[in-house]
């Protein structure tokens, strides 16, 4: 019987393993979602045939209340609130590997001792993910406003750490009350809440992945302690999956994850660079505005997180329709941190029903803004920072960006005059070739549209 389950969950396993390999590209991550979705569901049923396992009424209810939860949340969230939904799924899945530590903890026997340390880690790793990705979500949900610092902050995080490895040895040791085990779950909860709150809105989606990546972690260990094969594998594809991604979000940004989880950035540029893009912005209505994209050869819009607040995608998709039957050539172009976690603009995009072969990626796109006649920028502010290439006292200096003004011209359709998410003013809102339409983005992109149509 055991030998059957195993080689089920190994079945699960592989589903999870290929679908995370078709998530990787649009074309086919529905799909992907799909395979892993079966082999999740796979996993759950196989479980219930476990030799000896009771307490079938409260699985079912877990399954029950979770999936409910899941499938109303799925149905109801907004795209535009998704990166805050995926932050919220992250701790639960951290809060869950953190609990079966705890039920591993708390036997009056304790277990081997390599299934011991694997159940402190993952009950560190958990516990950090799961109050690191609460404080993520609620700084997404706009719950906590700005980022918190103080005097010695990483020193006292770094304290916390200490104390959550020490009573982690303490337990390894066999030092087994309930102080020891209290506080290893109390400093880890406290060190993940320390460690994410001085971290500024511009860096969530890096820290977003790396919470993926630390559940995925924690689970996996968790799959050890259980004995659960499905568990190992996908915890250990998730990990490895989520740590390549945080390294090249970093990377960016042009920055370390070090510097990302403990400079503080995004609460201190906005301080640093107030005031360092001098001149006017120069407004433009939408009748010029629109005469400008239906008469220009080349187009490239450039989504941000302000469209994705506005949901103005789908006009966005219908202001291309109307340039493309003009004549028009246009493109989309993405820069891998735009949004507020990975791939969100490809998301929105996808869902608004946006060609594949439209959505180009910055690397391959960036050449091409010097023979572009219009860059339309929606809702975007530091990915199109030329500060980054060019001014070496800017906390931004280095980030790769998508090169919009070196195209023909530039409109920019922003809500206010404000910065971005990361405070920095950003120098093309004010240069020769910009012109800036306010409002919000769906209102104006609207409004675009009519014009056009009656041309």
């Amino acid at each position: 019987m055991n030998t059957a389950i195993q080689a089920v969950y190994l079945v699960a396993a592989l589903l999870f393993i290929l679908g995370l390999r078709r998530m990787s590209s649009p074309k086919s991550a529905r799909t992907g979602i799909i395979w892993a979705g079966a082999g999740m569901a796979i996993a759950i049923l196989i479980t219930f045939l476990w030799p000896g396992m009771e307490n079938y009424l409260l699985m079912i209810i877990a399954v029950v209340v979770g999936g409910g939860v899941s499938y109303v949340l799925g149905r109801r969230v907004a795209m535009t609130d998704m990166p805050q939904m995926v932050a919220l799924f992250n701790g639960m899945g951290g809060g869950a590997a953190a609990a079966i530590s705890a039920a591993e903890l708390v036997r009056p026997e304790l277990p081997s001792t390599d299934v011991l340390v694997l159940a402190v880690l993952g009950a560190i790793i958990g516990m950090v993910s799961f109050s690191g990705s609460l404080i993520a979500f609620a700084k997404l949900q706009g719950l906590i406003k700005r980022s918190v610092i103080f005097p010695g902050q990483n020193v006292i995080n770094m304290l916390f750490l200490a104390a959550a490895l020490v009573f982690g040895a303490l337990l390894v040791a066999g030092v087994h009350t309930w102080w020891t085990v209290l506080g290893l779950f109390a400093a880890s909860f406290l060190f993940g809440i320390l460690m994410t709150l001085p971290i500024g809105g511009a860096d969530m989606p890096v820290v977003i992945s790396l919470y993926n990546a630390l559940t995925g972690l924690a689970v996996g260990f968790e799959g050890y302690v259980l004995g659960n094969v499905a568990m190992i594998v996908a915890g250990t594809v998730v990990g490895s999956a989520g740590t390549l991604l945080t390294q090249l979000m970093a990377k960016a940004m042009n920055r370390s994850l070090g510097n990302v989880l403990f400079s503080g950035f995004g609460a201190q540029a906005g301080q640093a660079a107030a005031g360092a893009a001098g001149g006017a912005m120069k407004a433009i209505d939408v009748e010029d505005a629109a005469i400008q994209l239906a008469y220009a050869q080349r187009v490239v819009i450039v989504p941000g997180y302000g469209m994705a607040v506005a949901q103005a995608q789908h006009k966005v998709w219908g202001l291309t329709q109307y340039l493309q039957q003009q004549g028009v050539e246009v493109k989309f172009a993405i820069h891998p941190v735009a949004g507020r976690m990975p791939g969100h603009m490809n998301v929105l995009l996808a869902e608004a029903g946006v060609p594949y072969e439209l959505i180009v990626d910055m690397e391959e796109i960036n050449e091409d803004f010097a023979n572009t006649d219009v860059a339309v920028v929606i809702g975007a502010n530091d990915v199109v920072n030329p500060s980054a290439r060019t001014d070496v006292s800017s906390p931004i200096y280095g980030m790769p960006i998508l090169d919009v003004d070196k195209s023909h011209n530039v409109l920019v359709i922003k809500r206010g005059r404000g910065t971005g998410f990361a405070g920095v003013d950003n120098p093309l809102f004010v240069a020769e070739n910009t012109r800036m339409l306010f409002g919000d983005a769906q209102a104006v992109v609207n409004d675009l549209v009519q014009v056009i149509k009656k041309m």
